[in-house]
């Protein structure tokens, strides 16, 4: 059971965050503009593309995927976005120094057969270590495709990039406090993600996407991304009360219970897909994330099966002191609802705010379904909109309550 008091006490958050999650994701509008900066930089701003590219393949691993997978959310059906996983492993070899190697070092990746002269190939990496995509570059070059690698300055992967004549754009690294004390792993091959390298993907993929058609943003949509992203940080720091924290609340409300996270529409999607990961990564706890309609059908049997709030055929009257407090379902929908109107709607200034259960805004049948699951089966759903009429915002908007919530749970629990 988790003691909620001590997200409230922000001495407690700080010893329990070893690995200075919260303060990387503090930092992630900072990280934004560093990345635009540095891009422009390296050339970007003078790319001139002869037209758009039949499809964008978007290599790496962990959240460079879950940026693949974000771009593809905002360019929509117009356009073909292939995030591009790893497809083997092998022994990673041991660095001049001896250091243990890490699992990823010895990913290795495969072009599709139709890739060619059409396709531009995007390989990003927070290492640049991983020989797989050195290796996948030189693959994608003897195609003839268009290369642009995000990498940090002087790796392995930004050397290959000059070799293959890709476009070279750097990763932006987390700058934590140089007393930060060396975390032991459980799995030191297979280490905790940076929260927010998130960003340091997304932001140069979406400067290029912009500068070859691939999205149709707003001009200035990239720069108030970090602005939005440092509101969050401010709305969701570790000093604030959980009745004014949205991440803290949201965090409480999880505790104990093996979440659904549905999500109405790509943008949602994409969102809730980035939660269950880092549930999985940052708390230790498992969800499934589905888009509606479809979940209804995938998730029903968990309603009627023994997680359900009211399945209970045991004896009412015997001694549940001993035992532990049993897991149950919750429903976490999330949406974007860029017409909402009315009093209820959520104040755009304020990022994502829980719908009330009683709101009169207009509902998909959709969602008026899954409301009516829940409620026939004892099932709390907590409905959280970002009513932001960018597609970007908004998806920031979600997806920065729910990182901070992830880690908040996972060092609550930790502490409990």
């Amino acid at each position: 059971m988790l003691d909620d008091t001590l997200l409230d006490d922000p001495a407690a958050l700080q010893r329990a965050d070893h690995d200075r999650a919260l303060l990387a994701l503090a930092g992630a509008g900072a990280r934004v503009r560093t990345a635009l900066r540095q891009a422009e930089a390296a050339g970007l701003d003078r790319l001139r593309p002869d037209g758009r590219p039949r499809a964008v393949l978007v290599a790496g691993h962990g959240s460079a995927l879950t940026a693949a997978e974000m771009l593809s959310a905002l360019a929509g059906t117009s356009s073909l976005v292939t995030p591009l996983p790893p497809t083997e492993a092998a022994a990673p070899r041991a660095d001049r120094a001896g250091a243990p190697p890490a699992f990823t070092a010895g990913l290795g990746w495969q072009l599709p057969g139709w890739a060619g002269p059409l396709d531009l190939l995007v390989i990003s990496s927070a290492d640049g270590g991983e020989q797989g995509l050195v290796a996948l570059a030189e693959q994608a070059y003897a195609r003839g495709c268009a290369i642009v690698v995000t990498a940090p300055a002087g790796s392995a992967l930004a050397e290959a990039a000059l070799q293959v004549r890709a476009l070279p754009l750097p990763f932006v690294v987390s700058v934590l406090p140089e007393d930060l004390a060396p975390v032991t792993a459980v799995e030191p091959d297979l280490p905790a993600e940076d929260p927010a390298a998130l960003w340091s993907h997304l932001a140069p993929l979406l400067a290029l996407a912009q500068k070859i058609g691939l999205t149709q943003l707003p001009y200035d949509a990239l720069p108030a991304l970090a602005d939005l992203l440092d509101a969050a940080a401010v709305r969701c720091r570790p000093d604030a009360a959980a009745y004014t924290n949205p991440a803290k609340g949201l965090a409480a409300r999880l505790a104990g219970t093996v979440p659904l996270l549905w999500a109405e529409g790509p943008i949602a999607g994409a969102a809730a897909t980035r939660f269950a990961a880092q549930l999985a990564d940052r708390a230790g706890r498992p969800a499934l994330a589905g888009p509606l309609p479809q979940v209804l059908t995938a998730h029903r049997g968990m309603f009627t099966g023994q997680l359900g709030a009211g399945a209970d055929p045991d004896d009412f009257f015997r001694d549940r002191v001993e035992e532990p407090d049993p897991l149950h379902l919750q429903v976490l929908l999330l949406r974007h609802a860029p017409g909402a109107a009315g009093p209820a709607a959520p104040d755009e200034q304020d990022g994502p705010a829980e719908v009330p259960e009683e709101d009169a805004g207009p509902r998909s049948f959709g969602v008026s379904r899954a409301h009516r699951l829940a409620a026939a089966h004892d099932v709390r759903l907590t409905e959280y909109a970002s009513t932001r009429p960018d597609a970007l915002h908004a998806l920031a908007d979600l997806v920065a309550l729910t990182d901070f919530a992830a880690v908040y749970l996972g060092l609550a629990a930790a502490q409990s």
